[in-house]
């Protein structure tokens, strides 16, 4: 609840609001049974038409303040909630931004999604019990046994033997639902990540024919969610008929009760109904009261689950106050960079890694699958933090540079081509957002982009799916190539990028790119040597270590791996074409 209210503290004006409302409602709901009492013991039972008529006035004015009041607190409320869940989802989605690998992993994305929607909502759900019914019910159940003690305190008894029955009946609940919600909301994350993998996946799980096993695996998830929720359920619908019943046998045993004060005359008819409308505000004030006690073990998870994702500790940090300018551009180093993922100190990925370059040179890594390619280039945008050593840009350490500087002199195009929903324009544009259009061209001139985008009836206004799904690999590969030319950078990470393409666009793509890049440091992540072979430099690794470095032709005559690497390609090449 603090978490909570440490959202809705930040609208005095709306919670004061919110405040007059709940009173309005209170005095009026409390009024109504006294005015019934005076309606029926002066007005129905004297007979007199003239106090009927005056006590119905009284009671239609009482009915169209409360209807203000009901009224006001709805506004109010809705207005808190929807502001707080707003504020929440803002903070928490800053607080993604601020993220490094290492976070995402621990956390997981399909629990981070989960997190933002269903667990905010759930705490949106219970600010508004609380807001209503967290005010209202303490107030009423107060307020209606003072009116109880005041009607008829012979008979307060009754009420009083009731409380502790409810109080047991709302202990039970709560004790066994928190476990409930928990489990509930972790089997919620596996139902989503399945789903999520699936969808992501489809190709792959139709290409295996393993669609059975997906819906085994999603089926099984499902019926675990299904039981715990059915168990939940079950547990909250049980306080409901309960406190019924339990009302229902104290209004029994008040009337009961009532009847020898009645028949003496020491009670009034009208106090009778007026005391079993207070009992009954009592006791139902209470059970609203005990649906936030319900509601409360599944607002805690959901609330842990929130403030996990809010508190957990960044291991990159932003560095807000750091370096934004330099001297000069496109110049990298690698002072020898040591690097082991989180929580795996003892297994360096790097060892060692040491090397330069400048503006206008290409430097090209090659090495067998796990051998640091893709770590290597992710430690230079700071995606992750080296071990030992360090990594210079233009003279200054990276760790140094305020995040959004060091990255804006980097155009980073990933093995996994990524795009987003949009437009090709919008997609082109997410580098630099004010390209104009002759540059848009000219990138997409570059990336052997600009046919298959003229070929489109809407051109750069044409519609991607999410991720580009309704592009093939090449295309997408190629629009992320473009992507990182219109952002003009000082150091090109290309980790990949063009294994999706043939070997005559590779080429070209590559050539136009040296046009392009002349005052740019080019970083270049590949399997094939047919990409590599114009490097200015070529550094092989396996198992992490730097093993060889020099240009195709040094390498083949120094390098036992890179000759290997590079004649089992070009033989498969040349056969291949040869076939062709």
């Amino acid at each position: 609840m603090a978490y909570i209210w440490s959202y809705l503290k930040h609208y005095p004006k709306w919670l004061l609001l919110n405040v007059v409302g709940v009173l309005l409602f209170i005095v009026v709901n409390l009024g109504l049974p006294t005015i019934l009492a005076r309606m029926i013991d002066d007005g129905l039972v004297q007979q007199n038409e003239a106090a009927l008529y005056r006590w119905f006035w009284v009671m239609l004015l009482a009915s169209l303040a409360g209807l203000v009041g009901r009224l006001t607190m709805a506004y109010a409320t809705s207005k808190l909630t929807t502001t707080m869940i707003q504020d929440m989802r803002n903070d928490m989605y800053d607080k993604l931004q601020a993220y490094s690998h290492h976070e995402y992993e621990q956390i997981g994305v399909s629990s981070l999604v989960t997190r933002m929607t269903t667990d905010a909502y759930m705490l949106m759900q219970f600010a508004d019990q609380a807001l209503r019914l967290g005010m209202i019910t303490p107030l009423m159940m107060l307020f209606s046994v003072g009116m109880i003690l005041r009607t008829s305190p012979s008979m307060a008894w009754i009420v009083a033997v009731s409380i502790p029955f409810l109080v047991a009946v709302v202990v039970y609940v709560a004790r066994r639902t928190e476990p409930l919600s928990e489990q509930q909301q972790t089997t919620l994350d596996k139902i989503n990540q399945y789903v999520r993998e699936n969808l992501t996946g489809l190709r792959v799980v139709r290409a295996f024919a393993r669609e059975d096993f997906q819906e085994e695996r999603f089926a099984t998830a499902n019926q675990s969610f299904t039981e715990t929720s059915s168990k939940l359920f079950r547990l909250t619908a049980l306080t409901e008929p309960l406190f019924v019943q339990i009302i229902i046998a104290m209004i029994v045993a008040i009337v009961w009760f009532a009847i020898p004060p009645l028949s003496r005359g020491d009670l009034q008819i009208g106090d009778m109904v007026a005391f079993i409308e207070y009992a009954f505000h009592a006791l139902f004030s209470f059970l609203l009261f005990s649906n936030l006690f319900t509601m409360y073990p599944k607002m805690a998870v959901s609330s842990h689950r929130i403030k996990e994702v809010m508190t957990l500790p960044i291991s990159i940090a932003p560095n807000e106050d750091g370096v934004t300018e330099t001297a000069t551009k496109g110049y990298l180093e690698f002072d020898n960079v040591t690097f082991a993922y989180p929580g795996e100190t003892e297994s360096p990925v790097l060892h060692n890694i040491s090397f330069k370059t400048k503006p206008g040179e290409t430097i090209a890594f090659i090495g067998s699958t796990g051998s640091g390619k893709s770590s290597l280039v992710s430690l230079i945008p700071r995606f992750y933090d080296v071990t030992l050593g360090k990594i210079l840009v233009d003279g200054i350490d990276v760790r140094d540079y305020n995040f959004k500087a060091l990255r804006s002199k980097i155009g980073f195009i990933p093995q996994k081509a990524l795009l987003f929903t949009g437009t090709i324009e919008e997609n082109l544009r997410y580098g630099k957002e004010t390209a104009t259009l002759p540059e848009l061209e000219q990138a997409a001139q570059v990336s052997q982009a600009a046919d298959f985008i003229a070929s489109r009836e809407e051109g750069y206004e044409s519609l991607l799916a999410e991720g580009g799904s309704n592009l093939s690999g090449g295309q997408k590969q190629r629009l992320s190539i473009a992507r990182a030319v219109v952002k003009q950078a000082d150091i090109y990470i290309f980790d990949d990028s063009f294994s999706a393409l043939d070997y005559k666009t590779d080429a070209e793509v590559r050539r136009r790119l040296k046009a392009v890049t002349q005052e740019a440091t080019v970083l270049i992540v590949a399997q094939r040597v047919g990409t590599i072979m114009d490097a200015d430099q070529i550094i092989v690794l396996d198992k992490g270590e730097i093993v060889g470095r020099g240009t195709h032709e040094e390498l083949m005559l120094s390098n036992a791996i890179y000759r290997e690497i590079a004649e089992s390609q070009l033989n498969s090449q040349s056969l291949t074409e040869s076939e062709g």
